[in-house]
Protein backbone atom coordinates (compact mmCIF):
# COMPACT_ATOMS: atom_id res chain seq x y z
CA UNK A 1 0.00 0.00 0.00
CA UNK A 2 1.06 3.70 -0.36
CA UNK A 3 0.95 5.94 2.85
CA UNK A 4 0.79 8.72 0.54
CA UNK A 5 -3.04 7.69 -0.59
CA UNK A 6 -5.91 10.37 1.29
CA UNK A 7 -8.85 8.54 2.78
CA UNK A 8 -11.67 10.77 2.70
CA UNK A 9 -12.66 9.85 6.65
CA UNK A 10 -15.40 12.47 7.24
CA UNK A 11 -18.33 11.15 7.98
CA UNK A 12 -17.18 7.68 8.88
CA UNK A 13 -18.14 8.23 12.34
CA UNK A 14 -14.47 8.52 13.33
CA UNK A 15 -13.96 10.89 16.20
CA UNK A 16 -10.87 12.15 14.48
CA UNK A 17 -12.26 13.84 11.56
CA UNK A 18 -16.05 14.30 12.37
CA UNK A 19 -15.63 15.53 16.27
CA UNK A 20 -13.59 18.31 15.71
CA UNK A 21 -15.65 21.18 14.56
CA UNK A 22 -17.63 20.18 18.06
CA UNK A 23 -14.95 20.58 20.19
CA UNK A 24 -12.24 22.59 18.54
CA UNK A 25 -14.81 24.72 16.04
CA UNK A 26 -12.65 23.57 13.24
CA UNK A 27 -14.96 23.70 10.42
CA UNK A 28 -14.80 20.19 8.67
CA UNK A 29 -15.19 20.80 5.46
CA UNK A 30 -11.88 22.71 5.42
CA UNK A 31 -9.66 21.63 8.37
CA UNK A 32 -6.72 19.42 8.93
CA UNK A 33 -7.37 16.84 12.09
CA UNK A 34 -4.17 16.65 13.64
CA UNK A 35 -5.43 15.59 17.62
CA UNK A 36 -6.82 12.01 18.52
CA UNK A 37 -3.84 9.63 17.89
CA UNK A 38 -4.70 7.04 15.46
CA UNK A 39 -3.76 6.85 11.75
CA UNK A 40 -4.90 7.94 8.83
CA UNK A 41 -3.75 5.01 6.65
CA UNK A 42 -5.27 1.63 6.63
CA UNK A 43 -4.25 -1.28 8.49
CA UNK A 44 -1.97 -3.87 6.72
CA UNK A 45 -3.73 -6.56 4.08
CA UNK A 46 -3.00 -9.17 6.54
CA UNK A 47 -5.60 -7.82 8.84
CA UNK A 48 -8.20 -6.74 6.54
CA UNK A 49 -8.40 -9.68 5.28
CA UNK A 50 -8.89 -11.41 8.60
CA UNK A 51 -11.89 -9.17 8.99
CA UNK A 52 -13.26 -9.91 5.90
CA UNK A 53 -12.72 -13.80 6.53
CA UNK A 54 -14.62 -13.22 9.34
CA UNK A 55 -17.69 -11.15 7.35
CA UNK A 56 -17.44 -13.90 4.40
CA UNK A 57 -17.96 -17.02 6.87
CA UNK A 58 -20.90 -14.61 8.47
CA UNK A 59 -20.71 -15.75 11.87
CA UNK A 60 -19.98 -13.68 14.53
CA UNK A 61 -20.02 -15.58 17.77
CA UNK A 62 -18.21 -16.33 20.87
CA UNK A 63 -14.49 -16.49 20.06
CA UNK A 64 -12.62 -19.78 21.65
CA UNK A 65 -9.44 -21.60 21.45
CA UNK A 66 -7.00 -18.46 21.80
CA UNK A 67 -4.22 -20.69 21.79
CA UNK A 68 -3.09 -18.47 18.39
CA UNK A 69 -3.99 -15.30 19.33
CA UNK A 70 -1.52 -16.11 22.37
CA UNK A 71 1.48 -17.49 20.12
CA UNK A 72 1.06 -14.47 18.34
CA UNK A 73 1.61 -12.19 20.64
CA UNK A 74 4.43 -14.09 22.00
CA UNK A 75 6.19 -14.26 18.69
CA UNK A 76 5.68 -10.55 17.90
CA UNK A 77 7.23 -9.57 21.85
CA UNK A 78 10.16 -12.00 21.39
CA UNK A 79 11.23 -11.10 17.63
CA UNK A 80 10.87 -7.58 17.90
CA UNK A 81 11.39 -6.60 21.68
CA UNK A 82 13.62 -9.57 23.03
CA UNK A 83 10.83 -10.27 25.76
CA UNK A 84 10.02 -14.20 26.46
CA UNK A 85 6.24 -13.78 27.18
CA UNK A 86 4.74 -17.17 29.01
CA UNK A 87 1.29 -17.63 27.58
CA UNK A 88 -0.69 -17.39 31.10
CA UNK A 89 0.43 -14.19 32.02
CA UNK A 90 -1.88 -12.44 28.89
CA UNK A 91 -4.96 -10.64 30.21
CA UNK A 92 -7.19 -9.01 27.18
CA UNK A 93 -8.24 -5.61 28.19
CA UNK A 94 -10.72 -3.46 25.87
CA UNK A 95 -7.58 -1.48 25.16
CA UNK A 96 -5.24 -0.02 27.29
CA UNK A 97 -7.10 2.58 28.75
CA UNK A 98 -9.66 0.26 30.09
CA UNK A 99 -6.57 -1.89 31.11
CA UNK A 100 -5.18 1.00 32.72
CA UNK A 101 -8.92 1.29 34.79
CA UNK A 102 -8.55 -2.23 35.42
CA UNK A 103 -4.81 -1.61 37.43
CA UNK A 104 -5.86 1.08 39.26
CA UNK A 105 -9.35 -0.77 40.22
CA UNK A 106 -7.52 -4.09 41.16
CA UNK A 107 -4.37 -2.68 42.69
CA UNK A 108 -5.86 0.92 44.86
CA UNK A 109 -8.26 1.59 46.35
CA UNK A 110 -10.31 4.87 46.60
CA UNK A 111 -8.26 7.62 48.12
CA UNK A 112 -4.91 6.35 47.09
CA UNK A 113 -2.18 8.61 45.62
CA UNK A 114 -1.02 7.50 42.03
CA UNK A 115 1.85 8.38 40.24
CA UNK A 116 1.92 10.34 36.96
CA UNK A 117 5.30 11.90 35.11
CA UNK A 118 3.80 14.66 33.25
CA UNK A 119 2.90 15.93 31.06
CA UNK A 120 1.77 12.61 30.28
CA UNK A 121 -0.97 10.76 28.10
CA UNK A 122 -4.40 12.70 29.57
CA UNK A 123 -6.52 9.30 29.70
CA UNK A 124 -4.24 8.39 32.54
CA UNK A 125 -5.74 11.18 35.13
CA UNK A 126 -9.26 11.12 33.67
CA UNK A 127 -9.19 7.55 34.69
CA UNK A 128 -7.15 8.29 38.23
CA UNK A 129 -9.48 10.69 38.87
CA UNK A 130 -13.18 8.82 38.27
CA UNK A 131 -12.31 6.26 40.07
CA UNK A 132 -11.71 8.18 43.15
CA UNK A 133 -7.95 7.68 43.68
CA UNK A 134 -5.69 11.01 43.87
CA UNK A 135 -3.07 12.16 40.58
CA UNK A 136 0.55 12.82 41.80
CA UNK A 137 1.96 15.18 39.31
CA UNK A 138 5.61 14.80 39.67
CA UNK A 139 6.87 17.42 37.09
CA UNK A 140 9.44 16.04 34.31
CA UNK A 141 12.65 18.66 33.62
CA UNK A 142 13.39 19.67 30.08
CA UNK A 143 17.82 19.35 29.34
CA UNK A 144 18.77 20.11 26.04
CA UNK A 145 14.77 20.30 24.40
CA UNK A 146 14.11 16.69 26.06
CA UNK A 147 12.24 15.38 29.20
CA UNK A 148 14.07 14.04 31.68
CA UNK A 149 13.22 12.80 35.38
CA UNK A 150 14.28 13.99 38.52
CA UNK A 151 14.04 11.24 41.23
CA UNK A 152 15.24 13.36 44.00
CA UNK A 153 12.65 15.55 43.62
CA UNK A 154 10.04 13.24 42.95
CA UNK A 155 11.12 11.32 46.43
CA UNK A 156 10.69 14.65 48.10
CA UNK A 157 6.90 14.79 47.06
CA UNK A 158 5.99 11.96 48.26
CA UNK A 159 3.93 11.43 51.51
CA UNK A 160 3.52 7.65 51.74
CA UNK A 161 -0.33 7.40 50.68
CA UNK A 162 1.32 6.81 47.25
CA UNK A 163 0.64 3.00 45.93
CA UNK A 164 0.86 2.96 42.27
CA UNK A 165 2.82 4.85 39.55
CA UNK A 166 2.46 4.95 35.54
CA UNK A 167 4.60 5.22 33.06
CA UNK A 168 4.20 6.21 29.37
CA UNK A 169 7.40 4.04 27.75
CA UNK A 170 7.50 5.60 24.85
CA UNK A 171 6.69 9.06 26.20
CA UNK A 172 3.09 10.33 24.94
CA UNK A 173 3.74 13.54 24.16
CA UNK A 174 7.45 14.29 24.68
CA UNK A 175 8.26 11.12 22.11
CA UNK A 176 11.23 9.97 24.54
CA UNK A 177 12.52 6.45 24.38
CA UNK A 178 13.51 6.19 27.65
CA UNK A 179 17.58 5.09 28.49
CA UNK A 180 17.91 1.75 30.34
CA UNK A 181 19.13 3.78 33.46
CA UNK A 182 16.54 6.24 33.56
CA UNK A 183 14.12 2.68 32.87
CA UNK A 184 16.22 1.58 36.25
CA UNK A 185 15.47 4.80 38.04
CA UNK A 186 11.49 4.45 37.52
CA UNK A 187 12.66 1.02 38.54
CA UNK A 188 14.31 2.20 42.18
CA UNK A 189 12.14 4.96 42.81
CA UNK A 190 8.59 2.30 42.79
CA UNK A 191 10.92 -0.05 44.57
CA UNK A 192 11.73 2.83 47.45
CA UNK A 193 8.06 3.77 47.89
CA UNK A 194 6.71 0.42 47.37
CA UNK A 195 4.79 1.16 44.48
CA UNK A 196 2.69 -1.09 41.85
CA UNK A 197 4.73 -0.21 38.52
CA UNK A 198 2.43 -0.15 35.29
CA UNK A 199 4.27 0.62 32.52
CA UNK A 200 2.02 1.42 29.34
CA UNK A 201 4.14 0.76 26.24
CA UNK A 202 1.31 0.63 23.45
CA UNK A 203 4.18 2.71 21.02
CA UNK A 204 7.09 0.45 21.41
CA UNK A 205 6.77 -0.45 17.97
CA UNK A 206 6.60 3.12 16.64
CA UNK A 207 10.35 4.03 17.12
CA UNK A 208 12.39 6.08 14.83
CA UNK A 209 15.51 5.08 13.45
CA UNK A 210 18.61 5.26 15.75
CA UNK A 211 16.45 4.51 19.10
CA UNK A 212 15.64 1.32 20.49
CA UNK A 213 12.79 0.21 22.72
CA UNK A 214 13.51 -1.61 26.59
CA UNK A 215 10.75 -3.34 27.59
CA UNK A 216 10.54 -2.64 31.68
CA UNK A 217 10.25 -6.07 32.04
CA UNK A 218 14.16 -6.43 31.09
CA UNK A 219 14.98 -4.59 34.57
CA UNK A 220 15.78 -7.30 37.20
CA UNK A 221 14.58 -6.75 40.91
CA UNK A 222 10.97 -5.28 39.99
CA UNK A 223 8.99 -8.45 38.65
CA UNK A 224 6.90 -8.68 41.57
CA UNK A 225 5.12 -5.00 41.34
CA UNK A 226 5.64 -4.69 37.51
CA UNK A 227 2.65 -4.66 35.14
CA UNK A 228 3.29 -4.40 31.35
CA UNK A 229 0.49 -3.41 28.75
CA UNK A 230 0.84 -3.18 25.48
CA UNK A 231 -1.95 -3.61 22.13
CA UNK A 232 -1.51 -3.91 18.56
CA UNK A 233 -4.21 -0.81 18.29
CA UNK A 234 -1.87 2.01 17.94
CA UNK A 235 0.83 -0.35 15.93
CA UNK A 236 -1.30 -1.00 13.18
CA UNK A 237 -4.40 1.67 13.56
CA UNK A 238 -7.02 -0.93 14.68
CA UNK A 239 -8.15 1.11 18.02
CA UNK A 240 -11.58 0.97 16.91
CA UNK A 241 -10.86 -2.85 17.88
CA UNK A 242 -10.32 -1.92 21.35
CA UNK A 243 -8.32 -4.80 22.41
CA UNK A 244 -5.28 -4.49 24.28
CA UNK A 245 -3.13 -6.96 26.66
CA UNK A 246 -2.04 -6.93 30.22
CA UNK A 247 1.05 -8.64 30.93
CA UNK A 248 1.36 -9.80 34.37
CA UNK A 249 4.26 -12.15 35.43
CA UNK A 250 4.22 -12.21 39.31
CA UNK A 251 1.83 -14.91 40.34
CA UNK A 252 -0.13 -12.95 43.32
CA UNK A 253 -0.68 -9.88 41.33
CA UNK A 254 -1.91 -12.09 38.37
CA UNK A 255 -3.99 -13.77 40.33
CA UNK A 256 -5.70 -10.15 41.99
CA UNK A 257 -5.97 -9.51 38.14
CA UNK A 258 -8.18 -12.14 37.31
CA UNK A 259 -10.34 -12.17 40.19
CA UNK A 260 -11.11 -8.76 39.03
CA UNK A 261 -11.39 -9.33 35.41
CA UNK A 262 -14.07 -12.38 36.41
CA UNK A 263 -16.01 -10.15 39.27
CA UNK A 264 -16.72 -7.46 35.95
CA UNK A 265 -17.87 -10.23 33.70
CA UNK A 266 -15.27 -9.26 31.25
CA UNK A 267 -14.73 -10.88 27.93
CA UNK A 268 -12.86 -9.88 24.71
CA UNK A 269 -13.79 -8.48 21.34
CA UNK A 270 -13.70 -11.20 19.14
CA UNK A 271 -12.80 -9.00 15.97
CA UNK A 272 -9.65 -7.27 18.22
CA UNK A 273 -8.78 -11.62 18.43
CA UNK A 274 -8.69 -12.03 15.02
CA UNK A 275 -6.60 -8.83 13.93
CA UNK A 276 -4.57 -9.04 16.89
CA UNK A 277 -3.10 -12.50 15.77
CA UNK A 278 -3.26 -11.17 11.85
CA UNK A 279 -0.95 -8.33 12.76
CA UNK A 280 1.03 -9.84 14.98
CA UNK A 281 2.88 -11.97 11.65
CA UNK A 282 5.87 -11.34 9.74
CA UNK A 283 3.66 -9.19 7.04
CA UNK A 284 2.60 -7.21 9.78
CA UNK A 285 6.84 -6.40 10.67
CA UNK A 286 6.85 -5.43 7.11
CA UNK A 287 3.86 -3.16 7.41
CA UNK A 288 4.93 -1.85 9.97
CA UNK A 289 8.83 -1.28 9.13
CA UNK A 290 7.64 0.52 6.38
CA UNK A 291 5.03 2.46 8.37
CA UNK A 292 7.60 4.05 10.80
CA UNK A 293 10.06 5.08 7.78
CA UNK A 294 6.94 7.15 6.25
CA UNK A 295 6.39 8.31 9.68
CA UNK A 296 10.16 9.27 10.18
CA UNK A 297 9.59 11.29 6.86
CA UNK A 298 6.51 12.93 7.87
CA UNK A 299 8.95 14.00 11.48
CA UNK A 300 11.42 15.35 9.01
CA UNK A 301 9.38 17.74 7.39
CA UNK A 302 7.68 18.99 10.39
CA UNK A 303 10.38 19.52 12.42
CA UNK A 304 12.31 21.19 9.66
CA UNK A 305 9.17 23.66 8.88
CA UNK A 306 8.11 23.79 12.72
CA UNK A 307 11.50 25.00 13.85
CA UNK A 308 11.62 27.28 10.88
CA UNK A 309 9.20 29.51 12.76
CA UNK A 310 10.20 32.18 15.51
CA UNK A 311 9.00 30.88 18.74
CA UNK A 312 8.05 27.74 17.85
CA UNK A 313 10.21 24.52 19.09
CA UNK A 314 9.30 21.01 17.80
CA UNK A 315 10.29 18.79 20.66
CA UNK A 316 12.68 16.25 18.78
CA UNK A 317 10.94 12.95 18.25
CA UNK A 318 12.15 9.73 19.32
CA UNK A 319 8.87 7.60 19.22
CA UNK A 320 5.06 7.47 18.27
CA UNK A 321 3.99 10.07 15.89
CA UNK A 322 2.67 12.27 18.24
CA UNK A 323 4.20 15.80 17.61
CA UNK A 324 4.77 17.86 21.07
CA UNK A 325 5.26 21.79 19.90
CA UNK A 326 6.31 24.34 22.51
CA UNK A 327 4.67 27.83 21.89
CA UNK A 328 6.82 30.02 25.00
CA UNK A 329 9.06 31.52 22.98
CA UNK A 330 6.46 32.93 21.24
CA UNK A 331 5.70 35.41 23.66
CA UNK A 332 2.16 35.12 23.18
CA UNK A 333 -0.55 33.87 25.83
CA UNK A 334 -1.98 30.04 25.16
CA UNK A 335 -5.45 31.64 24.04
CA UNK A 336 -3.60 33.65 21.51
CA UNK A 337 -1.08 31.05 20.01
CA UNK A 338 -4.07 28.19 20.20
CA UNK A 339 -6.28 30.41 17.81
CA UNK A 340 -3.73 31.28 15.77
CA UNK A 341 -3.75 26.99 15.04
CA UNK A 342 -7.21 26.39 15.48
CA UNK A 343 -8.90 29.36 13.73
CA UNK A 344 -6.27 30.92 11.64
CA UNK A 345 -4.60 27.64 10.14
CA UNK A 346 -7.87 25.81 10.65
CA UNK A 347 -6.13 22.52 12.31
CA UNK A 348 -7.54 20.67 14.97
CA UNK A 349 -4.76 19.77 17.80
CA UNK A 350 -4.52 19.01 21.59
CA UNK A 351 -4.64 21.55 24.21
CA UNK A 352 -0.81 20.98 26.11
CA UNK A 353 -2.73 21.49 29.48
CA UNK A 354 -4.96 18.38 29.25
CA UNK A 355 -1.55 16.62 29.71
CA UNK A 356 -1.10 18.07 32.70
CA UNK A 357 1.54 20.04 35.03
CA UNK A 358 4.13 21.13 32.14
CA UNK A 359 2.32 21.07 29.29
CA UNK A 360 0.94 24.77 29.64
CA UNK A 361 2.70 25.90 26.40
CA UNK A 362 2.44 23.36 24.11
CA UNK A 363 0.15 21.68 21.35
CA UNK A 364 -0.20 18.31 20.35
CA UNK A 365 0.26 17.55 16.43
CA UNK A 366 -0.25 13.78 15.10
CA UNK A 367 1.69 13.11 11.86
CA UNK A 368 0.69 10.11 11.11
CA UNK A 369 -1.38 11.32 8.05
CA UNK A 370 -0.29 11.42 4.72
CA UNK A 371 2.48 13.56 3.96
CA UNK A 372 0.15 16.07 1.80
CA UNK A 373 -1.86 17.21 5.35
CA UNK A 374 1.61 17.66 6.50
CA UNK A 375 3.10 19.86 3.76
CA UNK A 376 -0.60 22.02 4.08
CA UNK A 377 -0.33 22.18 7.70
CA UNK A 378 3.66 23.57 7.90
CA UNK A 379 2.23 25.95 5.24
CA UNK A 380 -0.89 26.81 7.30
CA UNK A 381 0.77 27.24 10.51
CA UNK A 382 3.78 29.39 8.45
CA UNK A 383 1.35 31.73 7.27
CA UNK A 384 -0.39 31.82 10.60
CA UNK A 385 2.72 32.86 12.19
CA UNK A 386 4.08 34.92 9.16
CA UNK A 387 3.99 38.11 11.56
CA UNK A 388 6.93 36.52 13.62
CA UNK A 389 8.87 35.97 10.40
Amino acid sequence: MSFDTIIDRRGSHCVKWDMMERIYGVPVDKGIAMWVADMDFRPPQCVLDAVQAQVDHGIMGYFGDDGPYREAIQWWMQNRHGWAVEAGDIFTTHGLVNGTAMCVDTFTTPGDGVVLFTPVYHAFAKVINASGRRVVECEMTQVDGRYEMDFDAYDAQMDGSERMVILCSPHNPGGRVWSRAELEGVAAFAKRHELILVSDEIHHDLVMPGHTHIPMTAISGIEDRLVMMTATTKTFNIAGSHSGNVIIADPDLRARFATRMAALGMSPNSFGLFMATAAYSPAGAKWVDELVTYIDGNRQLFDAAINAIPGLSSMALEATYLSWVDFSGTGMDRADFTRRVEQDACIAVNHGPTFGTGGESFLRFNIATPRAHVQEAVERLAAAFQDLQ
